[in-house]
């Protein structure tokens, strides 16, 4: 979605795999660095010139991948955080989080209370605009089989071909998720943002489907 969007011209990619759309040609505004250390990230961003305007992140883990909930939260919250703190100090004016719906830090789930920290951390920042996005079930394809979560998404789809009410309330496509993430972070270093929304803008579900669907498609 950056790479297509006409107003972004340089996009940086910091992750453990080679992105898949660097793997099909090569493109112009393009970056990618591939780092198995992820405890490096950090200094990669910081050492990015020009510096972003944006940072958007969509880092996790699940908890059986890291080996337990205390892991999960090294790379779902610190390592986050610690990102995100990288690229305020080199200057970028905006960070979008795709968090999770529920997220609270005061929840009794473990996965809702992690990722409810996770945005109290990066609020505490002081971004010019920290965006927060909660989409609920994520749709679409994965590289990895979570099988109730494949169970789920592939009902998800189901329901969404027959119309897309019927899933919007609780379950998001990524594309859409995607645009949504690009749409507020444009708008937001814009100045762009909601009243009352000015530092913190909070999307909840019905608004990644309003920004990622409705007003993508009017642009």
């Amino acid at each position: 979605m950056l790479l297509s969007h006409p107003d972004v011209h340089r996009v940086e990619t910091i992750s453990r795999r080679t992105p898949t759309a660097a793997t099909s040609e090569p493109l112009a505004k393009l970056t990618t660095t591939v780092e198995g250390d992820n405890s490096r990230w950090p200094s990669i961003i910081s050492s990015l010139n020009p510096p972003p305007s944006i940072l958007i992140s969509s880092l996790g883990t699940t908890r059986g991948k890291a080996g337990g909930l205390k892991n999960q939260y090294k790379i779902d919250v610190d390592l986050n955080v610690n990102c995100a703190k990288a690229a305020r100090d080199a200057g970028a004016k905006v960070y979008v989080l795709i968090s999770s719906e529920g997220a609270n830090p005061n929840s009794m789930l473990g996965y809702l209370k992690m990722k409810g920290e996770c945005e109290e951390k990066v609020k505490e920042l002081g971004f010019e605009r920290t965006i927060i996005l909660r989409p609920g079930l994520i749709v679409g394809h994965r590289e990895e089989s979570r099988p109730t979560e494949a169970i789920m998404r592939y009902f998800a789809s189901g329901l969404g071909k027959i119309h897309s009410s019927l899933t919007d309330f609780w379950a998001q496509d990524v594309d859409v998720i995607a645009r949504a993430a690009v749409h507020a972070g444009l708008k937001a270093l814009k100045g762009d943002v909601p009243t009352g929304s000015e530092k913190v803008w909070v999307l909840s579900q019905s608004d990644i489907v309003r920004l990622g669907r409705t007003e993508w498609n009017k642009n």
